[in-house]
């Protein structure tokens, strides 16, 4: 049986800078192995690049489990035109996103304890649409609730590499994404989602 030597380490290397400047979305070390001839070393190939990059224009961040090119964050400024997008929220869908955020994996019910307000699916749709969260597993609890988590989507267009990254609320206060508001009594609650109570910006880059 013949047997092929494995790439050499600057062979591994340009084969992971070619994938990760080309792929669509970030991608793990695992899906960047099963690329490579067998005998590669995809993590070990992966922190040469990162090495070679760094301090660059470009750099190799992590995204959840998975690796991206990105803009170096002191020069995002120079593609501010580029890549300014202002996405409209409801308040209901900024507040129901950061529950999950910060309390992921949230069931829908501990979202509208939280909220004090039924959420509708407008809202879970909406988010879900927008890849910014998606289903968790199951509670062990009666009636197995589904739990929603935040996606790497949703890392990856704030800049993060996990949820433990997220503002506290004094930076979410002084951004203007959080309301400096007492939290509703009772009698406030006029309904499900409060869903036409205004638009509001999330996150304007």
């Amino acid at each position: 049986m013949t047997h092929f030597a494995p790439p050499t380490m600057a062979e591994q290397e340009r084969m992971v800078e070619a994938m990760l400047f080309a792929a669509a979305a970030p991608l793990s070390v695992a899906e960047m192995g099963a690329r490579m001839p067998q005998g590669s070393d995809p993590a070990e190939a992966l922190a040469a690049v990162r090495r070679t990059y760094a301090g660059r224009g470009v750099a190799v961040v992590r995204v959840g489990d998975a690796w991206a090119f990105r803009t170096a964050p002191d020069l995002a400024f120079l593609m501010q035109r580029e890549v300014v997008e202002t996405r409209k929220l409801s308040r209901a869908a900024i507040e129901t996103l950061a529950i999950i955020a910060y309390h992921q994996p949230a069931t829908r019910a501990e979202i509208e304890e939280i909220r004090g307000v039924a959420v509708s699916r407008g809202t879970i749709d909406q988010l879900m649409e927008l890849e910014w969260i998606r289903l968790g597993r199951r509670r062990m609890t009666p009636g197995r609730p589904v739990t929603f988590v935040v996606t790497d989507v949703f890392l990856d267009h704030f800049g993060l590499e996990n949820a433990r990254d997220l503002p506290g609320l004094n930076e979410l206060r002084a951004a203007g994404l959080l309301e400096n508001r007492p939290a509703p009594d009772a009698a406030d609650q006029i309904g499900p989602d409060e869903e036409d109570a205004g638009q509001a910006e999330l996150f304007e880059e």
